[in-house]
């Protein structure tokens, strides 16, 4: 067994990026990485507007009635110069008129009979956005390298990018090997189990941008085994295999792994669950066996194959946030020999409460999960209240 990091590490320098590119559509950019940085074409704001609605005036101005000169929607120019003694009823977003610096918001406010206002407020402030206080022309809020989420296709619609130059998406092939595995529109006979792991890896692999590629349950025989990892060597950038296959289960893996140019880095991590994790590489592709059962499968897809997706892709940022945050209850386990994983609940109180989990098949302990906790190897038990690390899922 060899240590995680060091497992990292060699996936790392194992993972280079693609370095191919594409245009695409600002709608179809979520989950990708972008090849370019954003640059502003606009100031922004572009031209001085407020802040609430209310009526704007000047400060100098606020101890006496104010008469109102003209009302500016959003969207229209102010026709006024404001000057002494007067107002402009203005709402939100719209382009402060000339003269004016402040704008009182409309609750600060009282209408008087003979139609004119009155502030009414303690301290007044401007409650005006300044011309480019959010960003300058030739100024870039989001770099190359960055993995797009929600709030940076909003920034690029704001900034006019509406054809993104993105990092070309890595082809990723599932294989779930196994004669006991049946597809889950099946009924399992006795013996039988429903391939949850190929469908996990597959949602997997498209939340991290990566496109699956994915044909089917892959049968103990050699030479469907062999003709299948062939298949997904040639046509893809990425093969993860999930399974008895990717532990060398069967005396003739590690011949047909040799026979296709596979060279196998490590077969064996120090962590808990996802021991018999393997990776290897034929030329520029990464092939990762994990274990079969279905949280060991999940935990290392996130741990080790999703950081390396990611970078294929030039992502700038490719490993999960680690939090350190205050065990909920105590938490223990038998033997420390491995560094160890299991899923855990972060609360509302910003606690990490531990799902009852009764090992690496127990699928169902996910169901409630959003993150994942660690101990350290060497230790037995976590008191309630100890710091632990936990990757948010």
């Amino acid at each position: 067994m060899i240590p995680f990091k060091k497992a990292l590490d060699i996936i790392k320098s194992s993972t280079t990026a693609l370095g191919k590119t594409e245009v695409v559509a600002l709608s179809s950019s979520l989950n990708r990485v972008l090849s370019q940085d954003i640059v502003s074409d606009i100031n922004m704001p572009p031209f001085r507007k407020t802040a609430v609605d209310g009526y704007a005036c000047r400060m100098e101005d606020l101890s006496k009635p104010l008469t109102i000169v003209e009302v500016i929607p959003a969207g229209t120019l102010p026709s006024k110069t404001i000057e002494k003694g007067m107002c402009a009823k203005i709402m939100t977003g719209a382009p402060i008129p000339p003269g004016s610096d402040c704008v009182v918001p409309v609750e600060d406010v009282e209408m008087l009979p003979d139609g004119t206002i009155r502030f009414t407020g303690d301290k007044p402030k401007s409650n005006i956005c300044e011309l480019g206080e959010d960003i300058r022309i030739g100024e870039s809020p989001i770099l190359k390298g960055t993995f797009v989420k929600p709030q940076h296709i909003a920034i690029m619609a704001a900034l006019g990018c509406h054809t993104p130059l993105v990092s070309v998406q890595p082809r990723v092939s599932i294989l779930p090997t196994g004669d006991e595995l049946v597809e889950p529109n099946l009924i399992p006979s006795d013996g039988q189990i429903r391939n949850s792991n190929g469908h996990q890896l597959i949602s997997q692999v498209i939340a991290c941008g990566a496109i699956p590629v994915y044909d089917g349950i892959i049968r103990d025989t050699e030479e469907i085994t062999e003709r299948a990892l062939s298949k997904a060597l040639n046509e893809c950038d990425v093969v993860v295999l999930t399974g008895g296959v990717s532990m060398g289960d069967f005396d003739y893996v590690p011949k047909i792994m040799e026979r296709l140019g596979i060279k196998i880095l490590f077969d064996s991590i120090a962590v808990q669950p996802g021991k018999p994790t393997t990776f290897g590489v034929a030329g520029s592709k990464l092939i990762f066996g994990l274990p079969g059962n279905p949280v060991s499968s999940f935990i290392q897809f996130e741990l080790l194959v999703k950081p390396s997706i990611l970078m294929l892709m030039g992502c700038n940022a490719p490993y999960q946030p680690v939090l350190r945050l205050p065990l909920a209850t105590d938490y223990s386990r038998k033997r420390a020999e491995r560094l160890g994983f299991f899923p855990v609940q972060i609360t509302a109180e910003s606690m990490v409460m531990p799902i009852d989990f009764h090992g690496s098949a127990h699928i169902f302990a996910l169901a409630n999960a959003n993150g994942i906790a660690s101990i350290p190897l060497g230790v037995k038990e976590i008191k309630k209240g100890d710091l632990v690390d936990v990757r948010p899922i």
